[in-house]
């Protein structure tokens, strides 16, 4: 355990649980609109509503950091985190627009169930951030394996998705509005296996 000098600042903890728990809100806003694909305008223009908040719960980590001597654990790890966070609601943010601005009828069965992964790993990370205050292994180990866990279920879901979107049952047209769908769902599965890996480096420099 490294030497502190001074009391760090606690707060940046709180506003880790609360982006932590409006990606949850935002991941599980998307699953339902996939799931329950009615009323597309009213849904999508909550899930904006949810990233404006990330991010000004993002806003208020860079400004503490900025303002703050003595910080809970290293300066760039609590930007990496803020920033991973952020990202994963801006993935959820752009796929339900495209899901808006490309006029989909109807979602593919795929996209709902690389959702759920997201959704899942959402509330994961959402359980697991309050066991960042403690900054043990034993607390957070089993929660940045089931991040991995879930991260690579989603790489294959994506790749069993793409495979069939070129298989040649899809317009060509269809084929890259649903790629770009995809992509979005997918590249917020990553960035949550960023919060973790980000989540792991940091309890082990401070066990």
């Amino acid at each position: 355990m490294r030497l502190r000098i001074a009391p760090s600042d606690e707060s940046f903890f709180d506003l880790f649980e609360q982006m932590a728990k409006t990606v949850q809100h935002g991941a599980e806003e998307l699953l339902d609109l996939l799931k329950n694909y009615t009323d597309l305008d009213r849904k999508v223009s909550r899930i904006l509503d949810i990233e404006h908040e990330g991010d000004e719960i993002t806003h208020r980590v860079i400004h503490r950091l900025n303002t703050t001597f003595v910080t809970p654990f290293d300066r760039e790890d609590i930007h990496l985190l803020a920033a991973s966070l952020d990202d994963v609601l801006d993935h959820i943010e752009a796929a339900a627009e495209f899901l808006q601005l490309h006029k989909i009828q109807e979602p593919l069965p795929q996209m709902i169930s690389l959702t759920e992964t997201l959704a899942q790993a959402a509330r994961e990370t959402a359980a697991a951030m309050p066991g960042l205050r403690k900054m043990t292994v034993e607390n957070l180990q089993d929660y940045w394996v089931e991040i991995n866990r879930l991260e690579n279920e989603g790489d294959r879901l994506y790749r069993r998705t793409i495979a069939e979107l070129f298989s040649g049952d899809y317009k060509a047209m269809d084929v890259l509005k649903f790629k770009e769908i995809t992509e979005e769902i997918e590249q917020g599965i990553d960035r949550l296996e960023d919060v973790a890996n980000t989540i792991e480096t940091i309890t082990l420099k401070e066990s």
